[in-house]
């Protein structure tokens, strides 16, 4: 069993404010074998992963790490604001991002700082112009008008620019730096919390954090 899994029912469960006592009950097994379960020291086996699917009502494969969908469906706002022209993933994607998008500006409203303010919205704008923009020009007849940045440019350029941004951030959030926020330092969370705070939006958070991690782990193999 991978990783995601254990991740994913220790969630769930938190995300329900379970106790691992409660949830063991309910899913027929003693909270010492969850416990290991949650923790990644022992593998269950499919009857079991099957089971807490129905009881967190969502997919096997959501909680293997295979796809980000839980099996539920957009709003009719979300889905009258979706594009006919995205699949069913995109859209899922979408709210993903938005909702991680939301987390981060609430959690930097309470630092009431501009240039924090700045800085992560240079990060997250450039990384949108920069796929944006090498999509846009994927077809060379594309008029370019509207950019004014050289072709050859952009591309390093827009990273630079987001490893800038990026190193203002950490300097204002790092416990060592001189010019951290104090505000931010004194600023508590944890899944249980986000829980409770985004009762709709809490797996999409997590989902981000996992696929994320996902990425990474690729890299580092």
């Amino acid at each position: 069993m991978n990783r995601d899994f254990s991740r994913t029912i220790t969630f769930l469960r938190k995300e329900r404010k379970l106790s691992q006592k409660q949830a063991a009950a309910e899913l027929g097994i003693s909270q010492a074998l969850l416990s290991h379960y949650e923790k990644g020291i022992r593998e269950c086996g499919l009857d079991f992963v099957v089971k807490a699917a129905d009881y967190y009502n969502v997919t096997c494969d959501y909680l293997l790490g295979r796809t980000a969908d839980r099996e539920y469906e957009l709003s009719d706002a979300n889905r009258e604001a979706a594009s006919n022209k995205q699949s069913a993933a995109q859209k899922i994607n979408r709210r993903l991002i938005s909702s991680m998008i939301n987390v981060i500006y609430d959690y930097t409203a309470t630092a009431k700082n501009r240039r924090l303010d700045r800085a992560v919205t240079n990060y997250i704008m450039l990384g949108l112009y920069k796929v944006f923009r090498r999509i846009y020009s994927a077809n060379k007849n594309n008029p370019q008008e509207m950019f004014t940045v050289p072709q050859g440019l952009y591309g390093g350029y827009s990273s630079a620019a987001m490893l800038k941004s990026f190193a203002d951030i950490e300097s204002m959030t790092q416990h060592e730096s001189e010019s951290r926020i104090t505000a931010l330092s004194n600023l508590k969370s944890s899944p249980e919390m986000l829980a409770e705070e985004y009762p709709e939006n809490a797996g999409e958070i997590f989902n981000v954090i996992q696929q994320s991690e996902n990425v990474i782990s690729k890299l580092r193999l």
